[in-house]
């Protein structure tokens, strides 16, 4: 199954435990596939780079560059264009849209309130992270 996961989630399953833990597990074990895009990409960075996670990532001895490093080679990378017309109020969240959108991924993967409302895009279904779980194999 292939998933576009939001950057919001990503970045919990890199961190905390939890479905979203899981869901990355999931992913590195090849239970999953993921798709994201170089704009995604590029968002993940610029969480990574902001105060408040230099704190976390000294917890963890790991750097931004590593954990892209080790996300590059867990997924694969799709170019994205935008799209069409905007959907979100959020650019960052049509982002995600057009990486699902692009990567004719079976999944969209988001705690986020605005593209959770949309509940599907282009039959697309957009999913919590433990609702995506339950739909992976054990």
């Amino acid at each position: 199954m292939l998933l576009v996961i939001d950057t919001n989630v990503l970045l919990s399953g890199l961190f905390w435990r939890g479905p979203p833990h899981a869901l990355v597990g999931k992913v590195r074990d090849g239970t999953a596939d993921l798709a994201l895009s170089p704009a995604l990409i590029e968002e993940l960075a610029d969480v990574l780079a902001r105060p408040k996670f230099a704190a976390i990532l000294a917890r963890t001895s790991r750097t931004p560059e590593r954990i892209l490093a080790e996300l590059r080679a867990l997924v694969d990378i799709v170019a994205a264009p935008p799209l069409p017309r905007p959907i979100c109020r959020d650019p960052d969240d049509d982002a995600v849209l057009a990486c699902a959108l692009a990567a004719r991924a079976n999944l969209i993967v988001s705690g986020d309130d605005d593209l959770r409302t949309l509940a599907t895009f282009e039959s697309i279904p957009i999913l919590s992270a433990a609702e995506a779980l339950a739909r992976l194999p054990d």
